[in-house]
């Protein structure tokens, strides 16, 4: 095969660094692989939280700081600053200030946050070079999403990737964001009649002091869903409300979410979601649609790339060696836990169908120090990014999240089997990059996920650690160079 990997910034990039949230896809690591020539992705799931916690940790390097000092609105970075930044960082066992939770409406201020967050973590992961960066989303945490978009698309996000549900209206929200234009999405309400709609909203001109409103156009970045089936990206393509260009479709391997099993659940004897024929995605029919794509799940190997490349995708997207290489957002004592456990047999990995409160499978590390830890939680639910919204008897909404107190949930009209099995992913995921909140001088205990492919990383990690580049050459080691 006469191909080689590229050394400078392309138009499609051979590698797509996966966008691992909470914050383990952060601006270093995004950064770093962008400025190998391929695309290094943000994650902006819970960004708003990340800035305001590395603030009250006294912003070590002062990268926060340097970011803020660019976002163009006035006044928001004195007031995040003045709210948030200890110099010293936070006393020991002193808890990190809350941000308010998501709703449907929140204040304009709740809003700068967000969108100066999305900003500051695009802007470190462009700065230094010009090659394109990119920011993931998950479609299920719909009410942060559109400032998200907003925040990074000002510090020039080249490239939008969203799974997790099916982002139809993320397009068009994407042409209206660059022209500063007040965007509109469908919210996704339990209990609302068949001809009921309820919406989210977002205008970026209530950010803006009256008469600041910029008229220059932002850069209106590429959008790639992630999809797990021909006929979902398809669908896509003709049906969304603006222009699609390109896909990455992800197997059941991959970390994080998964897309459910097609057809009626299943579970093996260990519990896990059975997948099978029909979860295999046709790659002739994506070659059909002419847009390109790139494979994930399974597929950051060297062997991976080559498949991908025979079988007419573009490249590969690779989360699970990029996760736990130097640069990544997790913490030391995490990947060492996780590198050690590879090293000795110790570490598995099980897609749980319960896990996470979305209803979607999610992989968990199987590392026994971290069972131990997550044993011993109690439920609360003091960040609220995977809350549902419900429509009550009286047409009021309220928010609930099936890993919150049980008695809370069932209050709300949950129900006990909803609850159980369910995990805080968000704090959970937060004390996976060292920013776990601390209640009572106990520490929140992390969630780890990985792909099923984790015990590539023995490819890597001969000396219990790797780098970003590490993952690029090793990757791009079966193809052949041009002679």
């Amino acid at each position: 095969m006469d191909t080689e990997l590229p050394t400078s910034a392309p138009s499609r990039p051979r590698i797509i660094q996966g966008g691992m949230g909470i914050g383990v896809s952060n601006w270093r690591l995004a950064n770093a692989v962008s400025r190998l020539g391929h695309l290094g992705v943000v994650s902006g799931t819970v960004i708003d939280t990340v800035l305001v916690r590395r603030l009250q940790d006294g912003d070590p390097g002062g990268h926060m700081r340097r970011a803020l000092a660019h976002f163009p609105i006035p006044g928001v970075a004195d007031d995040l600053l003045r709210r948030y930044f200890l110099p010293e960082g936070r006393p020991a066992g002193q808890s990190y200030e809350l941000l308010p939770m998501y709703r449907q409406v929140v204040s304009t201020a709740r809003q700068r946050v967000t969108v100066a967050a999305a900003f500051v973590e695009t802007w470190l992961a462009r700065e230094g070079h010009d090659h394109a960066v990119g920011m993931n989303l998950l479609t299920k945490v719909q009410m942060p999403n559109l400032p998200t978009l907003y925040g990074a698309m000002l510090a020039g996000v080249a490239t939008v990737i969203m799974g997790a549900g099916i982002p139809r209206e993320i397009p068009g929200a994407l042409d209206l964001l660059a022209t500063h234009s007040k965007a509109t999405m469908k919210f996704d309400v339990e209990g609302l009649a068949r001809d009921e709609s309820q919406w989210l909203a977002f205008d970026p001109a209530e950010l803006w002091p009256d008469g600041m409103l910029p008229t220059a156009p932002l850069r209106r970045p590429d959008f790639y869903p992630i999809v797990s089936a021909a006929s979902l990206a398809a669908t896509l393509a003709r049906k969304s409300n603006g222009r699609v260009d390109g896909f990455v479709v992800e197997g059941p391997t991959a970390g994080g979410h998964n897309a459910p099993p097609r057809g009626a659940l299943q579970l093996d004897e260990s519990g896990q979601p059975i997948y099978g024929e029909r979860d295999v995605v046709d790659l002739t029919k994506m070659q059909e649609l002419g847009l390109p794509f790139w494979l994930a799940g399974g597929m950051g190997t060297p062997e991976g790339l080559c498949q991908a490349l025979e079988s007419g995708a573009a490249g590969v997207q690779v989360g699970t060696v990029f996760a736990f290489c130097d640069e990544s957002g997790l913490a030391p004592e995490v990947k060492a836990d996780v590198l050690r456990g590879v090293a000795d047999g110790t570490a598995s990995v099980r897609t749980d169908p319960r896990a996470s409160p979305t209803g979607y499978p999610f992989k968990l590390v199987q590392l026994q120090k971290h069972q131990a830890l997550g044993a011993k939680r109690e439920r609360i639910c003091d960040l609220g990014y995977l809350r549902e919204a419900v429509k009550r008897d009286d047409g009021r909404i309220h928010y609930r999240c099936a890993a919150e107190p049980i008695d809370t949930y069932v209050k709300k009209g949950g129900t006990v089997a909803d609850t159980e099995g369910r995990r805080c992913l968000c704090n959970g995921l937060l004390a996976d990059i060292g920013l776990a909140q601390e209640r009572d001088d106990v520490a929140e205990p992390p969630i780890v996920t990985s792909g099923d492919d984790i015990a590539s990383l023995t490819q890597l990690a001969k000396d219990g650690r790797y780098s970003a580049a590490d993952v690029i050459e090793w990757i791009g080691s079966g193809i052949p160079a041009r002679v």
